[in-house]
């Protein structure tokens, strides 16, 4: 199937918040309750159409677990997007995202990272306001929102948003995709890839 571009994303968080659930849910519409854990990373994808582009999204999920943390850091490399996942219902998972937001940052310059509170379904053993989350995404510039991968809430609109975001930063020039490392690949399409005057602009160093 051909595309406008393929973005890479990475989603990470501590073990047993739903990493799994939210690919499953978003790339097969599926929800399976006993998930068997993640060992290293497994890979979904979709394509999408984004603001008259069509964007095939590859999501890779990666291991919770600290035994894996050493491999699953290699992933990271070469990702446009990260999903950073808690679980409303735990608090020890939001207190790891500190450590997850760091180790993402130090691994991959120029990420586009979108805090998700998942299991929003768990409002009755809720541990984490919503207001927590906000205020952690904006002290840190991060995109937020809670989503249930058991109900399928805002699961399509966590990739949409971030999808918007890295389209702004191409149509800006913030990212190369001829870049290998950039996490966004130009792909094949019969119209071809365009942004208009000021982005060509842009991408050349040219002014107005």
């Amino acid at each position: 199937m051909s595309y406008d571009f393929l973005f890479k994303f990475i989603v990470i968080g501590d073990p047993g918040v739903g990493k799994s659930s939210i690919l499953l849910r978003y790339t097969e519409d599926k929800f399976v309750s006993d998930y068997e854990t993640t060992i290293g990373v497994e890979i979904g994808s979709r394509t999408i159409n984004i603001d008259k582009k069509k964007i095939k999204i590859q999501i890779w999920d990666t291991a919770g677990q600290d035994s894996f943390r050493s491999i699953t850091r290699s992933y990271y490399r070469g990702a446009a997007g990260a999903l950073l996942v808690y679980d409303i219902a735990r608090a020890s998972s939001f207190d790891s995202i500190k450590d997850w937001l760091k180790t993402a940052q130090e691994e991959v310059k120029n990420l586009e990272i979108i805090l998700v509170g998942n299991k929003s379904d768990l409002d009755h053993r809720r541990q984490i306001a919503v207001e927590q989350g906000e205020d952690f995404a904006k002290k840190q510039e991060l995109s937020f929102i809670e989503t249930s991968a058991k109900e399928n809430k805002n699961i399509q609109e966590v990739f949409d948003k971030i999808s918007r975001r890295i389209l702004e930063k191409i149509k800006n020039g913030e990212i190369d995709p001829s870049n290998e490392s950039s996490g966004v690949k130009k792909g094949q399409t019969s119209t071809g890839v365009t942004f208009g005057d000021d982005f060509e602009k842009k991408k050349q160093g040219g002014c107005c």
